[in-house]
């Protein structure tokens, strides 16, 4: 079974204008990298309908999953899901189930569902929910596009909530060793031992510390025994590696 791919669809000008700064692509990356669903791509787009709708339609036909983080919120400008729909051609309206779940959770506090609280049941038909245990509001699947909430707390609890009910591949383990010694002297043996291990990747990560050139060198791949391997034979290369 081929492993499974994903994109990332990061959605407000707030980010985009340096006011607010992107938590969510890191945290995602991370967990789905353990689930075996590596993040191939990532963008960063802003709070246009017709941007969001070209950009779900294209990212959905390469990739396996798509997330959004978001522009589901209850004002003017969250016009995610909107243009989710429009992406599938699909009608959207408040839906019962999602209702149910804004009204129970503002009952508690006595609070009032109002018109702009009721946006976040606003729901394309043929999706599913995804829960939201922090502040109820669903985010939502609709085909391979899993559109959540652009607060980090409740991206990162819509995340827990839909990570078990995909399909990873083999999980993508990784090894780090630090060289002092500048790129350029690593690169020749490090492209090398990179042809060697044709189905590893292997990543050179440079810096300077006290005025000495360094370079953490990451080797990741799903097969531990190659990983290894490449590993033993890095340190061979490279002794004084740490």
């Amino acid at each position: 079974m081929a492993t499974p791919t994903a994109a990332m669809i990061v959605i407000g000008d707030e980010i985009l204008s340096g006011r607010t700064q992107d938590k969510n692509m890191h945290h995602l990356a991370g967990e789905l990298t353990a689930k075996g669903i590596p993040l191939t791509e990532a963008r960063v787009i802003s709070d246009e309908a017709a941007t969001i709708t070209a950009t779900v339609r294209e990212l959905s036909r390469r990739y396996t999953h798509v997330f959004t983080s978001g522009g589901i919120g209850p004002t003017h400008d969250d016009i995610t899901a909107d243009a989710v729909a429009a992406a599938f051609d699909a009608p959207i309206d408040v839906r019962e189930d999602a209702r149910a779940l804004l009204a129970a959770h503002y009952a508690k506090s006595g609070t009032e569902l109002n018109a702009a609280r009721l946006r976040m049941a606003r729901i394309p038909e043929g999706a599913t929910l995804i829960d939201n245990p922090v502040s109820a509001a669903p985010g939502f699947t609709l085909g391979n596009v899993h559109v959540m909430a652009g607060v980090p707390s409740v991206f990162r609890a819509m995340v827990a909530s839909i990570l078990p009910t995909l399909t990873g591949g083999a999980p993508v383990l990784s090894e780090s060793l630090r060289v002092i010694r500048p790129e350029g002297e690593i690169a020749g043996p490090l492209g090398a031992l990179a042809a060697e291990f044709p189905d590893l990747s292997f990543g050179s990560y440079p810096f300077i510390k006290d005025g000495v050139f360094g370079a953490n060198v990451v080797v990741r791949g799903t097969d531990a025994s190659a990983l290894a391997k490449a590993v033993a034979a890095l340190r061979v290369t490279f002794p004084d590696a740490a």
